[in-house]
C-alpha cells in the first residue's frame, strides 16, 4: 500500500465578501447579491527536506493575497456568452438582455471565467495559488483541491490531479 500525504488549510481569516450575479435556464439573471465566501484548500505532495507537503506558512499567506483581491468586489465574468462586460470611460458596464449594471471600474473584479458560481471561482482561485506556486518556488502539488462556501456549507469545489 502506497502512502500519500495531504496539509488541509481553512482558517478563519480565509474569507473574502464579494458580490455577484449568475444566469441560469438560459434567460435567467439574479438579481445582484452578496456572499461572506469561506475557502479551503487541501494540497497533496511529497515530502521535502522539512518533511512538509508544503509549507503552512507559504500557503496561507499565498491563499490569503489571492483572496484580498477578490473582497469587498463585484465579481464579473468575462466568458460568459449573454452577459457582456466592458470597461466605457472609466467605469465597468455589464450587461445582460435588456439590464445593465455600471460599476466604478476599481470596485470590479473581471474574472476570465464564464460564471461567478462557487465551483468556478474554487477554480479560479486554484489556478491562481498554482500559478503562485510555480513562480515563487517552482513548484508543483501532486494535486489541489480547492472549496469556496458561498452560504453556510454550500460548497462548490474544484480538483485538479497534476503528478
Amino acid at each position: 500500500m502506497s502512502e500519500r500525504f495531504f496539509v488541509e488549510l481553512g482558517k478563519e481569516d480565509h474569507v473574502f465578501a464579494a458580490a455577484h450575479f449568475i444566469t441560469f435556464n438560459k434567460n435567467v439573471c439574479e438579481r445582484i447579491h452578496g456572499h461572506n465566501y469561506r475557502v479551503r484548500v487541501t494540497v497533496e505532495g511529497l515530502l521535502d527536506e522539512n518533511a512538509y507537503v508544503v509549507d503552512f506558512i507559504a500557503l496561507r499567506d499565498g491563499l490569503k493575497k489571492i483572496l484580498l483581491e477578490l473582497d469587498h468586489h463585484v465579481l464579473l465574468p468575462t466568458r460568459h456568452p449573454m452577459i457582456h462586460v466592458a470597461e466605457e470611460n472609466g467605469e465597468i458596464v455589464a450587461r445582460f438582455e435588456g439590464r445593465r449594471w455600471v460599476f466604478p471600474i476599481d470596485d470590479c473584479v473581471l474574472m476570465e471565467i464564464q460564471q461567478t458560481t462557487a465551483e468556478l471561482l474554487a477554480k479560479w482561485i486554484g489556478e491562481r495559488l498554482l500559478a503562485q506556486w510555480q513562480s515563487e518556488m517552482n513548484w508543483q502539488p501532486a494535486s489541489l483541491v480547492v472549496k469556496v462556501d458561498e452560504n453556510h456549507e454550500q460548497w462548490g469545489v474544484w480538483e485538479k490531479r497534476i503528478g
